[in-house]
């Protein structure tokens, strides 16, 4: 740098920056800042929220009533890191007497919180399946909770009496604080209940409280219903649960929802085998059916399957049940 003692200035050898450069630094350096403090607060939100939580309850509430034992899968399904080593993933599996398969799946990351949990019944019973599979973000949760029946709700009276029937003020409840959560097919509303809480809602302590809530709920009306059960000696009736699990089995390992998810964390080989493997576990063992013996609507000429995720029917944009758990419509059902 040279000096004018005369000027009392000092003229730079190199040209200083232009105006452009210098605000064009300054708004890069701003909105890193920006990023930086929106990526902290969305893990602040995050960490406030545990589906840890949610699974102890269940099993501290299962040992209640049954005695639980680790499942032969827990020893391959435990643990796994996502590729990009961002995302942890831990699995637990059980079984016991009426209870053929308990499972769950958390994943967490610094973005997302996910919960799988489920609980399928030994086909010498027709209860229903319980579901919670929960999708949290720093903005949004995307929620389904449900009893799963086993057979036809709809066109069955008598199931839909035998299992629901008293749990209807329940749904009602928590259909007022967790609304129905936009577009549902028809296909897919014949594996829910007249009880299912199929909602989205923003990330708030408030609403997160109230789903531990429905999930408490939920969970103990399920396992009332499983004190009550009484084994199955017909053998026909034994046939026809098993394979109406079976059946749920098989669509919901070909078109959960989840698929994506896993696929981009672990991999196209292993998200399948975790999908058919471990959270719809008895594919191989209850059945031989494939999915388009099922499902034959949905297959190609060439003998694959159309990976779309609706095909046929309506769909429902508002609780398609009354507050009597009658079915509102069955018009192009």
């Amino acid at each position: 740098m040279e000096c004018s003692s005369s000027l009392r200035f000092c003229i730079p050898n190199k040209p200083l920056p232009s105006i452009s450069t210098v605000l064009f630094s300054s708004i890069c350096s701003s909105s890193s800042s920006r990023r930086r403090k929106q990526q902290r607060l969305i893990s602040q939100q995050l960490s406030a929220v545990s589906y840890k939580k949610f699974i102890h309850f269940a099993l501290e509430e299962t040992k209640l009533h049954t005695h639980l034992e680790p499942s032969p899968l827990q020893e391959r399904y435990n643990s796994r890191i996502s590729m990009d080593g961002k995302a942890d993933i831990q699995m637990l599996s059980f079984e016991a007497t009426k209870i053929r398969h308990l499972r769950s799946l958390c994943i967490e990351s610094q973005t997302m919180q996910i919960l799988d949990f489920a609980v399928f019944p030994e086909p010498e019973f027709d209860m229903p399946i319980f579901c919670a599979n929960f999708f949290t973000s720093a903005n949004i949760n995307i929620v389904v909770l449900d009893l799963n029946p086993l057979h036809d709700v709809i066109s069955q009276r008598h199931y839909r009496d035998k299992y629901y029937k008293s749990l209807i003020p329940l749904g009602v409840k928590y259909s007022e604080l967790l609304p129905w959560g936009g577009k549902l097919t028809s296909e897919s509303l014949k594996f829910f209940s007249p009880i299912v809480i199929w909602t989205r809602f923003t990330s708030s302590p408030k609403n997160y409280d109230v789903l531990y809530s429905a999930f408490m709920d939920y969970y103990k009306a399920w396992l009332a219903l499983m004190d009550q059960a009484v084994v199955e000696t017909n053998a026909s009736q034994i046939i026809y649960n098993r394979e109406a699990q079976h059946r749920y089995l098989t669509w919901r390992a070909e078109k959960d929802p989840g698929h994506a998810l896993l696929k981009k964390l672990i991999g196209e080989t292993q998200a399948k085998d975790l999908l058919v493997n471990f959270l719809f576990n008895g594919i191989d063992e209850l059945g031989s059916k494939t999915f388009l013996d099922y499902f034959p609507e949905y297959g190609y000429e060439d003998g694959t399957v159309n990976q779309s995720r609706s095909m046929i029917g309506k769909s429902f944009e508002s609780r398609p049940w009354d507050t009597k758990g009658e079915f509102i419509s069955n018009t192009d059902f």
